[in-house]
Formats: structure tokens, sequence, C-alpha cells
């Protein structure tokens, strides 16, 4: 991205832009910002009619959550492809956000397995979300991942509904 074309893109003066952002980066960051909420209601907005069941809800967040990045697929990768120094942290309002997220996934978690304590609790509910994320990813690019587009939701049921059936209380 470049700022002149961005620029042109708005149809305002590049200073405009460096007006309102430090640089390109803060500009993402802030494009970003508004994608994660979008995410997050997209997400949250599945769980309304959702079924009680734990895995199930699992199923449709994780399915909405590769909608939204087939349908938001360069804004969605944006959110992840921040190049930012090694020793800098993400910034408050994206850890925010991503914690909200992790939230959604970590109730249905909970109940599937109860014994887990909070630390464990947490390394499981970003595994798996990584895992979904993993998914989509490479499944956007049937190149790299060998699956086809259409079977994605279905083979974020197989992982979940596994992963369950391997729980204590199952």
């Amino acid at each position: 991205m470049r700022a002149r074309n961005l620029a042109q893109d708005a149809g305002c003066a590049v200073g405009a832009i460096y007006n309102v952002f430090g640089d390109l980066t803060d500009l993402v960051l802030a494009v970003n910002a508004r994608t994660f909420e979008s995410l997050g209601v997209a997400v949250s907005d599945v769980l309304l009619d959702a079924p009680s069941d734990a895995v199930e809800q699992l199923v449709i967040m994780s399915q909405a959550y590769h909608h939204f990045a087939a349908e938001h697929h360069n804004l969605w990768r944006a959110m992840f492809d921040v190049g930012r120094p090694a020793t800098e942290t993400a910034p408050d309002w994206h850890l925010r956000e991503m914690g909200q997220l992790m939230a959604h996934f970590a109730a249905p978690l909970s109940m599937i397995f109860p014994l887990l304590g909070e630390q464990d609790l947490e390394l499981m509910t970003h595994a798996l979300f990584s895992s979904v994320h993993g998914i989509v990813l490479l499944a956007l690019d049937e190149t790299a991942s060998g699956a086809p587009t259409a079977e994605i939701d279905r083979m974020i049921s197989l992982v979940l509904r596994q992963l369950s059936a391997s729980a204590p209380n199952s």
C-alpha cells in the first residue's frame, strides 16, 4: 500500500492521511480495529440462535469465522499481517478485541472440559482458535491445503466434533 495511491482513491492530499495517522501502519491498525469489531459481531450474532450444546456452539462460531474470512478476505488477512518489530507488543485494542473473541470460544470449551484449570482452559481456547484459523487460512488458498473451499465448514465440524468426543464428559 502506498500513501499516494490511497490518497488518490480517497480523493484527498497525501498530507491529509498523515494529519490523521502517524504512518501507514497506524492506518492499517485503525482499519483492523474496525474489522476485529465486525468479526466479533459476526461470531457473537450466531450465538443468539445457537443450540445449548457446547460443541455445536463451537462449530457454528467457527463456521461464522470462516464465512467472515471468506467474505472479507483482504480485511481479515490484514488483521494478522501487520508488520511490527518482534519486540513490540500488539496494541491494547488488538489484545482487547482478541480477548473478546477468545471469550466466545472459551465459554463452550469450559463446558466440554469442565476439569481444566483456568490456565489450561486459556491454552485450549488459543489452541482451538489457532486450529480453526489455520484451517481457514490454508483452505481459502486451495493449493495450500489441498481441500476444496466448499469443504471448509465440514472440515471444521469434523475436527471440533472429534475434539469433543475425547472430552472427559463425553
